[in-house]
Order: C-alpha cells, then structure tokens, then sequence
C-alpha cells in the first residue's frame, strides 16, 4: 500500500503532560484540525507530517477514521508520540493501536492521589479508534438487555419489592453474554465474519452498557398514565400514550445534548459515579498478561460479596442494623427514633452498624464520592439527625401527632397513637378539581414535620446550589447561557446569517479547552454530534409534546408547559453539574410540583403533567450527561454513543406502554386497594397521585405566606445567601480549605434521612473516609489501582446476588420463601429489635 508505515504503539501519555507533570512530549503532534470518524472501527490516514516540513499520505483499505493535518506543537492540541520506522508494521499488517510506553501508567505516585492521578492514571489515557463498536453483538445484546430492562423497570413499579437493574449489573451481565457469544460463535466462514468477527472488546461493551442503560428505567410517563386511569377514569389511546413517553424522555437529552461543554467536557466535571464501571471495563478488557492482579481482585470481591449477601438479605437481616441502643431498651420509642433505622421509615440510625453492602451503597457507592462531598454530607446528616430530633420532640407543626419519619397526608385528627390518612379522594370533585366545599369538611392536610422540614430543605439546597455552583464553577457554568450572547441573539432574527443546508455543517469536534479532561482528547480522533442532531430532538419533542397535551385534554395550558421546559433547563444546568461534581443525586420532584401548584392552583392533573416535563427531563437529562461522560472515559465515538442512548430510549418508552397497560389492565382492582397483595402493589401510583393533589391542589393555601408550611417557600431566598460566608471566608483564608465546602450539599444532607432504611448511614462515611482520606492520601497507588475497581466489584456482586434472590426467595416471581423467625429474623417487628411504633410519641 502508498505511504508510510507507523508504529502500532502511539505515545499518548503526553496529552496529559501539562496537567501531571510527568515530562514534555516528543514526537508528532496531532493539530486541532484532526477528524477522526471511527465509529465502524475504521482507519484512514492523510496529509500525516512526521516534523521534517514535509507531508506524506498515508492511506488505509480498511478506511473511514481520518487524521488531518498531523504536524508539530502548534500550543493549541495535545502531543501524540508517533515513533515512525521503516521496521514498524504497516496498515495492511493490521490496524494501528494507541497504548503508551510500558510503565507509564505504573509510575509511583508520591502525594495523595488527586483528580489528575486518577483521569490519568485509574483510567488510562490511551484508545484504539480502530476497535469495531458496532457489531452483531452490540444490536443483539443491546437490543435484547434494553428490552430486558424496561420491561423489568414497568413491571417492578407495580410490585411491592423494588428492584433496580443499576449500571454494574448491566455491565456483568452484558460481559458474561459478550463473551459467551464470543465463544460459541464460530470465528471463521461467513458466519465469522458477520457474528463474530473479533474478540468481544470494551467498545462493544460500552455502547450495550448505554444502550440498555438509557431503557432501563420506568419513565415516568406511566405514572401519569397509570393515575389517570385508576384514579381519574381517563385512557388515552395507545399512539397517543407511546409519543407522550417519546416527548417527556427526549426532552432531557435535547437539553443535556446542547449543554456538553458544560455538563461533560471539563474536568471538573467528574461524574464520579462513573469511575467504578470505567475501571472495571479497563480490568475487564485489558490484556491479561498485563493485568492478573486487577482480575484477582476483581473476581475475589465479586465472589466473596455475592455469597456474603445471601446473609444480611435472607438468613440474617439483623445485620442490616445492629443497634446496640435498641438493643438495650427495646421498648424506648425515642431510642426508636434516633437509634432505630433497619426498617424502612423507622428511626436516624445514629451509631447503627450495617453490613449489608446492597444498603450501605445502594447504588452509591460510598468508595466513588470525593473527599468534599463526603465532608459536606457528613456534616449535613450531623445537622439532619440534631433537627429532626429538634422539631419533633419540641412537637413542632404538631410533630407527635404524626409519625415520626412518613410521607403521607395525615388528617387533621390524627393523634399520637392513631395517625390518619388524609381522604383527598373526598375533596375531589368530578372535574378532576379540589372540591373547595368538601376541602372545608375535611380541612387541608398536614404532613409528618420531618417530611415538611425536610421539602424545605430541599428547596433550600436547590437555590444554595445554584449560588455555589456560580462562585466557584463559574468558567464551566457560563457555557451554558453562551448562546444567549447579544450577536447569537441578532443573528436569529437576521435571515443572512441563517444556515440553511445546517445539516452540511462542520461536525469537527470543539477545540480542546485547557479545563476539558484528558480523556476527551482522545475524543478529538472521532466525528463530533453535531449541535443540531440534539437540537433537533428537542425541537421534535416540544412539538410532539405539545400536541400531545392538547390532544390529551391534559388541562395544561401552552405557557405552563413552556414553563416546565424553562424549570427543566435551569435544574438540568445546576443540578447535573452537581451530580458531576459532587456525586450527589439531588431529587427535587416536590419542588417542581409546588411550582406548578403555583401556576395551575386546583388542578392535580394539570400538575401531574407539569410535573413529567419538569422534573422527568432533568431525570433523562442527568442519565444522558452520565452516559455520555462514561463513553468519553471510554472513548466511544460520539455519533455510536448517540445511536445507543436514542435507540435505548425509543425502546424503553415502548415497552414500558406495553408493561404498564397490561397490568393497569388486568390488576385494576388490586392497584387501587391500600394493602395490595405480595404480587401486586399500587403504592407508587397512589403516593404520585397524592403529591399531585397536595402540590397541585393546594399549594397556595399550604405553602404561601401566611399558610401553615410557609417558610418552605420563603427558604428560597435564604438559600441564595447561604454559600456567601463560605466564599467570603475563603477570599480570605485561601489555604483553609473552605472551598471544599459544599453549602447546597450540606443543606440537602440536613434532610437525608427522612425517608427508608438509614442504619447504612455510619458504615457509609466510615468506609468512604477511610478510603478517600487514608488510603488516598497514605496508599495513593493502591486507591489508584483498586479503589474504584472494588467498588464496582461490591455493587456488580451486591446487584447480581439481590436479583436472583428477589426471583428465588423473595417473591418477585410470586410467593416469598421467608427464612423461619429466631432471633437473627426478627420478621414481625423491627430487624434491630428496636420497639415497633407505628405514630410516634
């Protein structure tokens, strides 16, 4: 073939040179002109400048990944290495790979280990763009888990065990099928050729992994179609109901799409959460001559965790939350309420032990959340557990009248030993309105007090985030409003600056920026998502989703839903950027429900929609921004990664309708019975319903000023203050670290725990300090090589065990199989043997 030969090894660890410090790069550097499209895994070459002045063509049959323009340190791009000799292989010998020099990655770390030790040292900055992303494989297994998921996701709303299908399961299983298919596969004929054409690789993984990531959740359009049909008699046809779920999960990502450069690109966009599964794909797919012990690790704590489970789970639930106050006074309900919290809604588990890894991470794992966001958590529950036990035994809102820990409607003649239900089906009136005459019988409901103070505090955290968010993180926060600049804004009304044909635009990546995080360097080899491929999903959605609001009779008028979409577009900014930063999952569904109360007063439906375009989009839009960072540190093409995430999601919506009508259908009656039975539960439609009719129906007469939960809505205002001292505090002591100090995080923390099971909570920072304080700053190179690689070793063998056990033992299938009662199983009462009080006192 023409051309030159290249080296299959290009030195790419001096993309990270300026950042680590780890030496000046050498060699040729590839421009910012550089295009890379290798979303088939494919290769071409040309207009290559090894820094002797001259330009060579090198040319590749397999051919569509393109490298433009390679010449030598223009200060704009980072430094490839290219070792060029006339003895390396050439093309037609096999395609390129991009690995660094032996070692590199290896050297010892001699400081606590930082953010760039572990963008560059846990996760390796290296990529093969030639590995083949889209195979027989991808289609078949992505299609097949991401049906397998929201079906599982539709079914399971509708249950009354809860089961999750999380990321790490979806990446155990997709490897274990991956690889399987791989060898059973024949590798040779045709068959070879179109089934099996290589060894399963990461980028087949990750972009299954996306895929049926992006359908695995219950939309939570079906909510609203549930409740409309139990509760409000209303069906909306089946065209109708599948593109309402397309709108409502599309929004999120057309917003997120456009909101890269804040939410995903720049390093300190973290997304922490990430970093586990990263790890464990890298472990997963790396040679194994290189890698033996990250594989032993991996497979010891997989194995020891998934038989360890079995215990806390069935045999012994006990150690969900050994409290030794509990233990001690088992008939104190005030020991209940501070020391008790094995069971859902039971008490603040203050100093309760738990060695139960599905409760202490749940999903969050405690080993992935930086060092600052454990310190401001840790301080928020402190200030959670001093203010809930504060208000309710000072009996503020008239705490003991409620229980301690619910999030019911209670009736105004509830008391301490028999707290009532709210009857909000009595103050509907036909027209799907608050009945203001029966309102006046029955009186407005109140709320257990830690659930008030709790929203509150919520609110709160949301306006102290944003504050934080825009002192600290300002260079990556003001992309976002970029567009809105006076030119961009005269250019939309100006026809000679329209681009007609958008669609022949430039889709060259963006420049790298100083603040982007090495990995999306390697990004820089492939086509970009151009701008308008999001923009145009947003566009697609806000229409479709309009004409399904009026088509619907949804009662939610135009401007309402153009609202929605404004609350979603400021919370997907703030509160994505602080999942990526911090971690944290800020969840501000009864925010966005009590403004909607605001804007449709009386009218639960109408809020049930505002509430699915304002807060189910920030849902999709953090899932998508997550996504996406976990194919940059992947480096899966964007435009593959597109397909996977839209596709995963047209699934999913589709299967959910098809779930969720099936059951609506043939379980109505059991839906709408309090008890349920132990195969069918209605309690989430039935608690979407009541939030619709408090926050909906009554938010002026609870929250306004002069309404008996006022000061949740005046919280607003404080909380844009709340950060203030911090920055001043550190403007003038810089070294003191207050920086560090998360005020939105510490104030969402002051209610963490007003809701399920929280003996986790001191196993959680016990082991999250220790990992991120000690090992990290005393053992840097073991954090580096095996902290996040155990933590996902924990949740993949944690989710893989609690799915079967669900099925075999637990009654997901059917019948439970409970273990019989000693005094490990305490099964008709607190697991803890803290005293069972159903009111509080």
């Amino acid at each position: 073939m023409p051309g030159v030969s290249i080296s299959r090894r290009l030195d790419t660890l001096a993309m990270a040179t300026h950042r680590t410090g780890f030496g000046s790069a050498t060699g040729t550097d590839i421009a910012n002109t550089s295009a890379i499209d290798s979303e088939k895994g494919n290769l071409e070459l040309n207009q290559f400048s090894p820094g002797d002045g001259q330009t060579h063509t090198v040319d590749s049959e397999r051919g569509d990944l393109e490298l433009g323009q390679l010449n030598r340190g223009d200060g704009k791009t980072p430094a490839v290495d290219a070792k060029i000799s006339p003895d390396s292989p050439s093309f037609d010998q096999g395609p390129p790979t991009y690995d660094v020099e032996e070692g590199d990655h290896d050297r010892t770390v001699n400081h606590p280990a930082n953010i760039d030790d572990v963008l560059t040292k846990t996760l390796h900055v290296e990529d093969d763009p030639t590995l083949n992303a889209l195979t027989f494989r991808t289609w078949f297994l992505g299609i097949g888990l991401s049906i397998f998921g929201s079906v599982i996701a539709a079914i399971y709303y509708f249950k009354p065990q809860t089961i999750a299908v999380s990321t790490v399961f979806l990446a155990v299983i997709s490897y274990i099928l991956g690889e399987f298919m791989a060898f059973i596969i024949p590798k040779h004929g045709w068959i070879g050729r179109w089934f099996n054409p290589h060894p399963f690789n990461a980028k087949e993984h990750i972009a299954i992994i996306i895929m049926a990531n992006a359908a695995s959740t219950c939309a939570l359009g079906i909510e609203l179609l549930a409740v409309e049909r139990l509760y409000y008699n209303t069906t909306l046809n089946g065209g109708l109901s599948i593109f309402l779920l397309f709108s409502s999960q599309f929004l999120g990502y057309g917003i997120t799409g456009l909101l890269r450069k804040t939410l995903v690109y720049p390093e300190t966009m973290l997304w922490p959460s990430n970093l586990p599964v990263n790890t464990m794909l890298e472990t997963l797919h790396r040679k194994r001559s290189e890698n033996k012990r990250g594989l032993k690790v991996f497979g010891i704590v997989f194995a020891c965790i998934f038989v360890w489970e079995i215990v806390p789970q069935w045999i012994m639930p006990l150690l969900t939350g050994i409290s030794i106050f509990c233990l001690a006074g088992q008939n104190n309900a005030a020991f209940t309420n501070v020391f008790g919290g094995a069971s859902g809604n039971e008490g603040l588990g203050l100093f309760s032990w738990c060695m139960d890894w599905q409760y202490i991470s749940g999903g969050y794992s405690p080993l992935y959340y930086p060092l600052d966001s454990l310190i401001s958590q840790g301080i928020g529950v402190v200030i959670c557990i001093c203010l809930f036990s504060g208000v309710f035994y000072t009996n503020l809102w008239n705490a003991q009248n409620f229980p301690f820990l619910s999030q019911v409607l209670f009736s105004q003649d509830s008391n301490s030993t028999d707290p009532i239900q709210w009857n909000q089906t009595a103050v509907i009136g036909a027209d799907n309105l608050i009945d203001k005459a029966a309102l006046d019988v029955y009186g407005l409901p109140w709320f257990s007090t830690t659930y008030a103070l709790a929203t509150l505090l919520v609110n709160m955290s949301i306006t102290a985030s944003i504050t934080h968010l825009l002192l600290y993180k300002w260079n990556e926060m003001k992309m976002a409003w970029a567009f809105f600049n006076l030119n961009n804004l005269k250019s939309l009304v100006s026809p000679k600056t329209w681009n007609i044909k958008f669609w022949n635009s430039d889709a060259s990546p963006d420049e790298d920026q100083t603040n982007y995080d090495p990995h999306y360097r390697m990004m820089l080899a492939y086509k970009a998502c151009p701008d308008w491929w999001y923009g145009l999903v947003l566009i697609l959605s806000v229409i479709i989703a309009l004409v399904c609001l009026y088509k619907g009779d949804s009662t939610l008028p135009w401007w309402g839903y153009l609202v929605a979409c404004l609350m979603a577009y400021v919370c997907i900014v703030f509160f994505a950027a602080q999942q990526a930063v911090t971690g944290v999952v800020f969840l501000i569904q009864p925010v966005v429900q009590m403004v909607g109360g605001y804007i449709q007063p009386g009218n639960p439906v109408a809020n049930m929609y505002f509430t699915l375009y304002g807060y189910n989009s920030v849902l999709q839009g953090t899932l998508l921004g997550k996504d996406l960072k976990l194919a940059q540190y992947g480096h899966l093409a964007p435009r593959v990664t597109f397909t996977m995430q839209m596709l995963g999601t047209f699934i999913g919506a589709i299967f959910n309708y098809i779930m969720m009508n099936q059951i609506v259908t043939n379980q109505r009656d059991i839906l709408l019975s309090v008890e349920g039975t132990n195969v069918w539960s209605g309690q989430q439609p039935q608690q979407y319903n009541s939030q619709a009719v408090a926050w909906g129906g009554l938010a002026h007469d609870l929250f306004s000023v002069g309404g008996r939960y006022e000061w949740t809505t005046l919280v607003f205002l404080l909380g844009f203050i709340a950060p203030l001292p911090f920055y001043l505090a550190h403007r003038l002591y810089p070294k003191l670290g207050f920086d560090g100090i998360n005020t939105g995080v510490i104030i969402y923390y002051a209610e963490y725990l007003c809701v399920g099971i929280n003996s986790s909570i001191m196993a959680f920072f016990a082991i999250g300090f220790t990992s991120q304080f000690y090992i990290r700053r005393y053992y840097p190179n073991i954090f580096l090589k095996y902290n996040y690689l155990v933590s996902a070793a924990l949740d993949g063998g944690t989710s893989v065990i609690v799915f079967i056990l669900s099925f075999a033992v637990e009654g997901a299938a059917g019948n439970a199989i409970n273990f019989p009662e000693y005094w490990g199983n305490n099964a008709n009462g607190n697991f803890d043997r803290c005293l069972y009080t159903s009111g509080g006192s």
